[in-house]
Order: structure tokens, then sequence, then C-alpha cells
């Protein structure tokens, strides 16, 4: 029984230690670490990379893991915050890469972390757009998912089936569509995240909960397939980590670090709105490109006032950026794609905010970044440091295994078989059990059977029961709980990874400080010996 199930108990006393990460902690892993030689060294703490630290171990390896920014600094923060079932891959032809993703699907909304990942509706308007032939392809392409789905044996009790909505149905879950000629719509599930960066952060701290060193602001200089020469971002000092085996998961930086891997980042865009502008939005939408047969613009709503909407798909060329950048000409494409199928259009002025992210696809030569295949890669080099690329969000879990277990086959380390599949991520439980916590609904949806802990810390200080700013729905708690239990360092890491507050512009210089103050010296120190 892990603490987060003792509601009645003080914060303090329910502090889950073996899983916090906080700047005491990274400071004594530091600290140890040269004198010592790990198992595994882990480059790159996005979702693949934690998991790959979880994966290692959970199956009793020694293992440091390090990232020259934050968890989830790169691709992994700048997703649709879904969790696909491989509907499109099984459409290309990719049956492999389809029936994978609704594995991994059913695992993360089944077992691993229900607490994160719930089932959404979303509507394919039938506009006049949409031919009736598209229509019935795309429908058979949903039934089609839906065997994916009872392939994987995800119940219908997480994941309800497809159907068709009539016109009345189709206005109903979604009033803002234009009325003239409309045939109804196709109604379809798939996950939810309540977000990726939340993901990432409990894959970590549950890597950390079986003893990795989860380590952010330490830059991997130099790899070799012995270890790394590393420098602490904080202090600039330099020293080398000892290692067995390395794993090179950073993502589209990958290539900077092993030479041999060729990458070919695309990005994707999505744009931030507010739901009004969309008339009262009650499910996603998938809105064809026009000239496509299996491309969207998804539009995805995010329960707190704001919708996503995304995604394009443009080779990125070039040096890679720390934070990618939508471009005028993508805001402006996703805008028209989404105008196609309202009553009223959403302009410029509507756009809170907007990301973009870069997706890191193995280079095969294709002519266009959209038909670059989403199965993930394993690399070995010549000294023996694996490299993982390619794949996506919804499958890091396989992803990380394979990883491990190239490093197995590769170094002659013992270890058994992956147990990832059962473990369920911090503050994951069955649905009946989240439903019983004593905690407000929202923080439940983020932080599982941690909730009851935030809220319990609130009640001992009342300061932490406020937003962060008025009107915003992120309690102080949260930036708390972020600096004591989640590994937050300063205030970026606070407002663009831990809450997301920085998605917007102007939410984000608003809850500056009060970021501020939760990273304040005093305050840490009493939660982080």
């Amino acid at each position: 029984m892990t603490p987060a199930q003792h509601p009645g108990e003080g914060a303090r006393a329910m502090a889950p230690v073996r899983s916090s990460l906080n700047a005491a902690r990274r400071a004594r892993e530091l600290e140890a670490l040269p004198g010592e030689v790990v198992d595994v060294l882990v480059v790159g703490l996005g979702a693949t990379g934690a998991g790959v630290a979880m994966d290692a171990a959970s199956r009793g390896l020694s293992v440091a893991a390090i990232d020259a920014h934050d968890l989830a600094f790169g691709t992994s923060r700048w997703s649709s915050k879904l969790i696909h079932g491989g509907l499109r891959y099984l459409a290309s032809g990719q049956v492999d890469v389809a029936h994978e993703s609704a594995v991994e699907r059913g695992v993360l909304m089944a077992r691993t972390a229900p607490h994160l990942v719930r089932a959404l509706p979303f509507v394919m308007p039938l506009t006049p757009l949409v031919s009736r032939s598209q229509a019935a392809l795309v429908r058979a392409g949903l039934q089609a998912g839906d065997a994916l789905r009872l392939g994987a044996r995800t119940p219908r009790s997480v994941l309800p089936g497809p159907r068709r909505l009539s016109s009345v149905e189709t206005l109903r879950l979604a009033p803002g569509l234009r009325t003239y000629g409309l045939r109804g719509g196709l109604l379809s599930w798939d996950g939810q995240l309540a977000d990726d960066a939340r993901l990432v952060t409990a894959i970590a701290r549950t890597a950390a909960a079986h003893g990795a060193r989860i380590l952010t602001r330490v830059r991997a200089l130099e790899l070799d397939g012995t270890g790394a020469q590393v420098r602490d971002e904080l202090t600039g000092s330099e020293f080398t980590i000892r290692a067995r085996s390395v794993v090179n998961a950073a993502g589209v930086w990958a290539g900077g670090l092993v030479d041999g891997v060729r990458l070919r980042p695309s990005r994707g865009t999505h744009l931030v709105v507010r739901a009004e502008a969309l008339g009262g939005l009650g499910t996603g939408l998938h809105i064809p490109i026009p000239g496509e047969t299996n491309r969207f613009v998804l539009v995805i709503p995010q329960g707190d006032g704001r919708v996503y909407v995304g995604l394009t798909d443009e080779p990125a060329d070039g040096p890679i950026p720390d934070v990618p950048e939508p471009t005028p000409a993508e805001i402006g494409f996703l805008l028209d794609i989404l105008d196609s199928a309202l009553d009223v259009p959403v302009r410029r002025a509507d756009v809170l905010g907007a990301f973009a992210g870069l997706r890191p696809l193995l280079d095969d030569a294709h002519g266009s970044t959209a038909d670059i295949s989403r199965k993930h890669a394993v690399l070995t080099s010549p000294d023996g440091i694996v490299t993982i690329v390619g794949g996506k969000l919804t499958t890091y879990r396989r992803m990380a295994e394979d990883a491990v277990d190239a490093v197995l086959a590769a170094k002659g380390l013992g270890a058994g078989a992956s147990r990832t599949a059962r473990i369920p991520l911090v503050g994951a439980a069955r649905p009946d059990a989240l439903a019983r916590l004593d905690a407000p609904r929202r923080l439940v949806q983020r932080y599982g059977t941690e909730a009851p802990l935030l809220a319990a810390m609130a009640r001992e200080d009342a300061s932490l029961l406020e937003p962060v700013f008025a009107g915003s729905a992120v309690l102080g708690a949260e930036l708390a709980w972020a600096v004591r239990h989640e590994g937050a360092l300063d205030a970026s890491d606070l407002l663009d990874r831990r809450t997301r507050l920085g998605l917007v512009p102007a939410d984000r210089a608003a809850a500056l400080p009060a970021a501020e103050a939760a990273l304040r010296p005093a305050d840490i120190t009493s939660f982080t010996r």
C-alpha cells in the first residue's frame, strides 16, 4: 500500500519519498555518481528516455538518466495530448505499427495510467466537402480501428465503439458546426492524456521509485560505449559518468550525439483557442483536409476552457532549436481548415497561443515527412551505444522495452524480461478507486491517488488553495507539489511543463509571481530534506 492510499493522514506524513524528485535529491545523487559505475546510462528524459530508465530500473539494473534541460523538455510536451489507437497507420498499410499502438493504448488506459488517460469522443462532420465515398471509406476505417481495439483486448467499458450520427446528434455534440449541407457525422473514440508532460513526470518518478537517478540540467558533452562526459548546467562543473551500457534517447537531438544516426524531423503545429470561439464544443472533431484521403485536422477540447487545434506535418530542415516555433503559414492553414466546417470563423484574435513540436523520424528517403513510417528503430553503434528513435508518444513503453532488450543482448547484463506493462505509474488506480478519492476532480485527473495529498497540503496552508492568478484553474498547491516532489527547479519547469500555463503567454506572465514564490529557498528546504 502506498502513502497516497491514506488520505486521512497529514500531508508530510504521506509524502511519497521514494518517488519524490527535488533539488536536494538531485544534489545527493549527483555527488555520489562520479564514484560509481552504473549498469545503464540514459541520455534524454522525454517519454522514451524516462521509459528506458523505468524499464531498466524495474528489472533490477542500476540506472542514471540525464537531460540537458528538464523532464519532457523536447517533443514529448508538444504532442496533441492523445494516446492513439493506430488507425492512421492501419490506413497506410502499417498493420504492425497500428496493432502496437492499439495494444499500448490499452495498457495505458486500463493498467498503467488510467488516471491520466481517458476516452475522448471524436466526431467527423459529414459536410459537403466530404464525399459519400470518402465517408464510406472513413466509416470502414473506424470499424477496422474497433477491430484493433478488440485485438488489443481493450474492453468497451474503457473505449466505446464507433457509430453513425444523425445531423441532430452531430449538432448536439458540436453546436458550432455549419448546418448547411450537414449529413450527420461519424463518432469514434480514442485516448486523451490529461497532459503529455505530466505523463513523462509520472514515468520518471516511477523510475525513481525503482532506484533510477533522474538528473535534469545535466548535459551530455560526449558519449561512448563506456559512459559520458557531462556538465552540470547549474554549476558548470564537468565530470564523467561511467556506465556498462549507454542508451541515446535524445529524440531529435540523437543524431548530434552518435555518428551515423540520420533523422529527418517533421514539425507539427497546434493552436490554442478559447472553447467559446468554437460554440460550446462537447467532443473532439476530425476535420478532413481537402485533397487528402487520410489526413485530418484535430480539434481537441481540454476541459479547462481551452481547445487545441492541430496538426501540421512539415519538414523541419536546418539546426534543431530548443523550442520550435510555429510559422504564420501553418497557423493560417489550421484556421482555414477549421473554418471549412464551422458556422462562425475562428479569427486570429481568438488564438491564445500556438506551439510546435519536432517528431524524431528516421530518414528513410521518402519524399514527404508525412509518408515516413512512425515505426521506431533501435540502432547500435560500433562502440555499443544503443540509440532509440522514431515511434510516437503512445508507444513509448514498447520503445523503452526494445531499447533495454538491445542493451542486454549487446552487453550481457543479467536481468529478466520487461515488467512495465504491469507496473502502474505513480498515482495510478482503477477508475472506481479514483472516483472515491476525497479531492477535487481536476486534481484527481492530473495526480490520481496523490490528489488527496495536494488537497491535504493545501488545508495545512490556506494560501495554497488559491489559484495562481485570478481565473486560473491551477492552484498554488500544484506549484508547491511540483517543487517538492516532481523535480521542478525553476519557473520554466513549473509553468511550461508541470502545469502548462506557459502555452498561453498571457497566463504565463500572470502566473510568474506565484511560480517564483513557490521556489523560495525557505519554502523548498523544509520539504526536500
